[in-house]
């Protein structure tokens, strides 16, 4: 009984790290400026890291963690690399907000 619950409450978990991961490449795409599209990216590939977790668990691969692994240490990279564009670019137009943007 108990091992039937913590697959359910595994999938229920994998179910919602999918459909959140969703919202974020929502963000990613129309994400209103550079910092927020960084978040978006930096939230993606957590919850990718959280996605192969949790597969690995409930199918006994640990294959997959070195897999999890790796995608977090890209995921951090990606941020850090739009991090320091941010940096160097202070002035950049990623600032303003246009309305046209909106449409």
């Amino acid at each position: 009984m108990s091992n039937e619950l913590f697959e359910l409450s595994l999938r229920v978990l994998m179910s919602l790290l999918s459909i959140s991961l969703l919202l974020c490449f929502g963000r990613l795409l129309r994400g209103p400026n550079l910092p927020n599209r960084t978040v978006a990216f930096d939230l993606i590939s957590i919850h990718a890291v959280g996605i192969f977790v949790l597969f690995a668990i409930v199918s006994d691969s640990f294959v997959l963690l070195e897999g999890a692994i790796i995608t977090a240490v890209l995921g951090f990279l990606g941020t850090l690399m739009f991090a320091r564009a941010l940096e160097r670019f202070p002035h950049a137009r990623w600032l303003e907000r246009h309305p046209q943007d909106d449409e």
